[in-house]
């Protein structure tokens, strides 16, 4: 394997990971999937040869999970991985997979790619599927590449801080304190049997959907949250509970790596909870847009963004948490989680953003999708990311009622802009 020195065959899990395997069973699995189509079927031979150089150029994806005395582990493996057939997003037995906490699979013009949180966030596993099809595009048309941070060169050799635990590179040390929070309110419905996805996709012009944002002076970020929160707003106005909660809340991941000069390709991102409480009355769009607006802006102020990060860092250097053996963390951080994690929030939007191709790579490229799996806590999550001038936004489901997200689309069309969306069961 085509390593530094400087790089150790056994990574502790970084400060975000620990979580996932804690709640990983046979019925869920924090899994997400990303996917590059093409405009000419996948060769799997010449993706299986450059999978196997930029999962060597990428050491953490050729990495197993491993239990220690006290915490979790990703352990170099010489395993080769392999171009799988595609599969349902649905928790998979990493056994079957030679221990890799990621798989590759091609189908048609697609290359997938569906990951296990452990292993990285959706901007790390963006890094790794956009290296992949560079080199695939390289060896299939000869075609040279831009390489930037976003696309490596798998004949580079991989440097430490590509692989580092940032969060305590950043925060090690460091007091903080987390924030407080209510219960949010979470959509109505009859939970679809394990293992069961729906997904919306829907596709919308960014040229319309940057017109938008310019009129209402906000960014692609905050006008989708606000639409969800509109769509929210409607179902809540519908739900026919008497104790429903007031506060509607949509999660917000914000990754790290910039605001921090990050290179790592693990997990480094927190969130903001974004949302509007509604005890006092329904809100129009402009009320929703404008308080989301203050929020985010103040929520990403270092004074309160670095805190509850800090926090978490701190609890696990703590003496008596290092100390405590795994096989009484696990059930620990576990119940917290069930306690604590999808209380505080009503959904979920990841904004991947501006996927920053090489040029070179772009006329091959017919479209993307990032996909969040199906949820623990709460009944459904979006996501999404810019390429090749449109937004490809997708909402996740487990429950039967579609009613958010019709409201989400009344919403987006009352906003002036165009989308075209289609329904598929991911199972």
């Amino acid at each position: 394997m085509k390593t530094t020195a400087a790089i150790p065959d056994t990574l502790k899990l970084d400060n975000a990971a620990n979580i996932y395997p804690a709640s990983m069973s046979k019925h869920y699995t924090s899994l997400y999937r990303m996917k590059v189509t093409l405009n000419e079927d996948i060769d799997t031979d010449i993706l299986q040869e450059a999978l196997e150089t930029v999962s060597e150029r990428i050491p953490t994806f050729r990495c197993r999970l491993r239990a220690g005395a006290f915490w979790w582990y990703l352990d170099r493996v010489d395993t080769t991985p392999a171009v799988r057939p595609l599969q349902p997003l649905k928790p998979f037995n990493i056994k079957d997979y030679d221990g890799l906490l990621y798989r590759v699979s091609a189908k048609g013009k697609r290359i997938v790619l569906d990951v296990f949180h452990a292993l990285t966030d959706g901007n790390g596993a963006l890094e790794f599927l956009m290296t992949l099809t560079g080199e695939y595009l390289h060896r299939k048309h000869g075609i040279g590449i831009d390489y930037n941070s976003l696309v490596l060169d798998p004949r580079d050799n991989p440097v430490y801080p590509e692989v580092e635990d940032s969060f305590k590179t950043v925060f090690s040390g460091r007091s903080g304190s987390l924030e407080k929070n209510v219960d949010a309110y979470h959509l109505p419905g009859k939970a679809l049997p394990f293992g069961t996805v729906w997904d919306l996709r829907t596709v919308m012009p960014m040229e319309a959907v940057s017109a938008c944002c310019r009129q209402l002076g906000c960014t692609v970020t905050e006008l989708l949250t606000s639409a969800m929160l509109a769509a929210l707003q409607e179902v809540h106005s519908g739900d026919p509970r008497k104790r429903k909660r007031p506060n509607l809340k949509i999660s917000v991941p914000v990754n790290l790596r910039p605001i921090y000069n990050s290179r790592t390709v693990r997990n480094f991102s927190s969130y903001i909870n974004l949302g509007i409480d509604i005890s006092d009355g329904y809100l129009s769009f402009p009320d929703i847009l404008s308080r989301v607006k203050a929020q985010k802006e103040h929520d990403l102020l270092p004074s309160e963004l670095e805190p509850k990060i800090a926090a978490n860092v701190e609890l696990e250097e703590k003496f008596l948490v290092r100390s405590l053996p795994l096989f009484v963390k696990h059930p620990i951080i576990d119940i917290i989680n069930r306690l604590h994690g999808d209380r505080y929030f009503s959904h979920t939007l990841s904004n991947i953003g501006k996927v920053n191709m090489p040029a070179s790579m772009a006329p091959f490229i017919r479209d993307m999708d990032f996909i969040l799996g199906r949820q623990r806590g709460n009944s459904g999550a979006a996501s999404c990311l810019t390429c090749n001038g449109k937004l490809y936004f997708h909402i996740t489901r487990k429950i039967g009622s579609d009613r958010f997200e019709k409201a989400f689309l009344r919403q987006i069309d009352s906003l002036g802009i165009p989308a075209l969306s289609s329904l598929e069961i991911l199972t």
